[in-house]
């Protein structure tokens, strides 16, 4: 998911969520949220890109410096569940998060420094999963800069209120079909995000997360991030930190051609995953991101083109095969986009053919 989680743990909250169908129309959903006609001063101000960009900034700043609990309503997928989260910085900067699903499953996520460990008790279950780049499990939006002006709009749209709160509403919108965009509703005196919403670039909200309850503590104690479940007897599973590798060799043997707008090569590496090594090439527009992974196929190879796609939620994934190898491009963007991505992958030096040749 977009705007929440971390780490393949939190994914299985995604393929298997609790709660009751969401309603579709999310801009009137918000408790005790209405939004404000802005004057034509106001929005006049609010047209230019630096204020919008400089309330983002601080919105990412917040969600990963300031300790703050609070309950959130989030709805994907067609699937509606509450969320309590609790997330505090140590003086020495090391993060700790507890988050917990109040419906259902009664699952929780509890993160400290590089751990992340996903307790489940409709399993019983406990992954244990590391990474030294974790994240956030409420996901800070994307960096925002200088770049996207070609690909999105960025404006403030309104002053208004959610869930008590004075807030700015803040638009980052597409300028095409090949990615998705945002509105956050930002809380003036915190920074904090109190409302976000994913949108395709017809404006249907995707993904929403909205804060029913959120404060700013300057203590939590240890006691709040502890897990509820008593999980002696459970089955702990631990994620191989070394999963996923990089390996020494010459340079990656793959390039894209005719990529979508705005996005370019951003990782280029040799990568052990478990299926066996592969090529990774990961593009992004600044705020949008694909990855893609070139493997060789085992077994005789098939004269057929093969292709598959899929999608969950906001997830979109593309997968071909071409003269023995797989091409498969997993992203958060509408399914044109991880498509015309895995069929611009073409072996450099015309080793391995390449899908492009063959659209």
């Amino acid at each position: 998911m977009v705007l929440w989680a971390a780490g393949g743990c939190a994914l299985l909250l995604a393929v298997n969520p609790t709660g009751a169908a969401a309603a579709s129309a999310p801009d009137a959903s918000a408790p005790n949220a209405t939004e404000a006609t802005t004057s034509n001063a106001s929005a006049s101000k609010a047209g230019t890109d630096d204020q919008p960009r400089a309330w983002l900034a601080r919105t990412d700043k917040a969600l990963a410096t300031r300790n703050y609990r609070g309950v959130f309503v989030h709805e994907y997928a067609g699937e509606t569940e509450t969320l309590r989260v609790v997330h505090r910085v140590s003086g020495n900067g090391v993060v700790a998060e507890r988050l917990q699903s109040m419906d259902g499953s009664g699952r929780e996520f509890i993160r400290k420094g590089n751990q992340l460990t996903c307790y489940l008790p409709d399993q019983h279950t406990v992954l244990v999963e590391r990474s030294p780049d974790p994240g956030l499990l409420l996901g800070a939006l994307p960096s925002v800069d200088a770049a996207l002006a070609g690909q999105y709009r960025i404006r403030e749209l309104a002053r208004t209120r959610v869930s008590g709160r004075k807030a700015r509403l803040i638009a980052i919108t597409p300028m095409d079909q090949m990615r998705y965009g945002y509105r956050v509703w930002i809380d003036d005196a915190t920074a904090m995000p109190l409302k976000t919403q994913l949108r395709d670039a017809h404006g249907k909200v995707l993904e929403q997360i909205v804060f029913t309850e959120l404060v700013l503590p300057a203590h939590i104690s240890d006691a709040e991030l502890a897990p509820s479940v008593d999980a002696r007897h459970y089955r702990w599973v631990e994620q191989n930190a070394a999963t996923v590798t990089s390996l020494p060799g010459p340079p990656v043997s793959w390039q894209a051609s005719a990529l979508p707008p705005g996005f370019r090569m951003m990782v280029s590496a040799r990568q052990m995953l478990p299926a066996g090594p592969a090529e990774q090439l990961v593009f992004s527009d600044g705020l949008a991101s694909v990855s893609v992974f070139v493997e060789a196929r085992r077994g005789p190879a098939s004269p057929r083109r093969g292709e598959d796609a899929a999608t969950l939620g906001t997830s979109s994934a593309y997968s071909i095969a071409e003269q023995g190898y797989r091409i498969t491009a997993v992203g958060e963007v509408p399914p044109v986009t991880v498509r015309a991505i895995a069929q611009a992958i073409r072996g450099a030096g015309g080793r391995g053919g390449g899908a492009a040749r063959h659209r």
